[in-house]
């Protein structure tokens, strides 16, 4: 179990969460919900150990995460997904980009499992090139791929369909449904959190969580939204007339 007491952070002088409160059952599915900086991208460094509360604490079944406690077993048990896949890249081709967990770990019939990851993604024919030279959505599919290899048991992923284009982010939503993993989500695209999970957490622009439950009744609750800054107001021209409705905030993928 995943669990955040009364955690707070800041960034030098700029405090960035204000004691936040969850708790995270083992194999359970969670989007954390938010307007870009309330604090989302934050929480799941947090999680996946890259910074450590300034107040509060992080537990993982019961046991505290700290500087001191972050090694080998914990980065092998969890893994993170940045929103930009580009940062995540660092070798010669998509093959020893996928490879380079399995020998870290040292797992046995590396090509063996390299291949099969890739066929499973659809990335068979880029294994040979350079992964920098990649469309967004197919970097995203690599580093995916090169996290899902060594077989993390919790999964923290930042906007993970923003590079993807709607046929990728179809992929993704089917992935994630059959994936039996713990998984927590940061997005603000609603669409995508209410594909993928039955329970959304929500942080306002103030850093505080304002909300904890199920994703259909947040989706009714327009007060709700409008407070945490996930839909917005504007006027519509139709020909010769406007009115004005809310929008949600959805991903550029999502809308074409």
């Amino acid at each position: 179990m995943i669990e955040f007491r009364d955690v707070s952070f800041s960034y030098e002088d700029k405090e960035v969460l204000k004691e936040i409160n969850f708790k995270i059952q083992e194999g359970e599915k969670v989007v954390l919900l938010g307007n870009n900086g309330s604090g989302k991208s934050t929480i799941l460094r947090l999680l996946a150990g890259l910074y450590f509360p300034k107040k509060g604490k992080y537990l993982i079944d019961e046991k505290n995460i700290t500087k001191k406690s972050v090694d080998r077993e914990f980065r092998k048990k969890v893994a993170i997904l940045f929103q930009n896949p580009q940062s995540m890249i660092f070798n010669p081709t998509v093959y020893d980009e996928i490879a380079f967990s399995l020998k870290e770990f040292a797992f046995e019939d590396v090509k063996k499992r390299v291949e099969t990851i890739a066929k499973e993604f659809g990335i068979t024919e880029l294994l040979g090139k350079n992964p920098l030279n990649l469309s967004g959505g197919e970097k995203q599919k690599v580093i995916l791929a090169s996290i899902l290899i060594y077989e993390p048991d919790i999964l923290f992923l930042d906007e993970p369909t923003a590079s993807m284009d709607p046929g990728t982010t179809g992929w993704f939503i089917d992935m994630m449904l059959e994936l039996d993993k713990s998984v927590v989500i940061a997005t603000h695209d609603l669409s995508l959190a209410y594909e993928v999970s039955q329970r959304a957490i929500v942080i306002n622009d103030k850093h505080k969580k304002i909300y904890d439950g199920d994703i259909e009744e947040l989706l009714k609750d327009f007060d709700m939204l409008l407070e945490a800054n996930l839909i917005h107001k504007h006027r519509h021209k139709h020909k010769d007339f406007s009115h004005s409705h809310y929008h949600k905030h959805l991903t550029r993928s999502n809308t074409n």
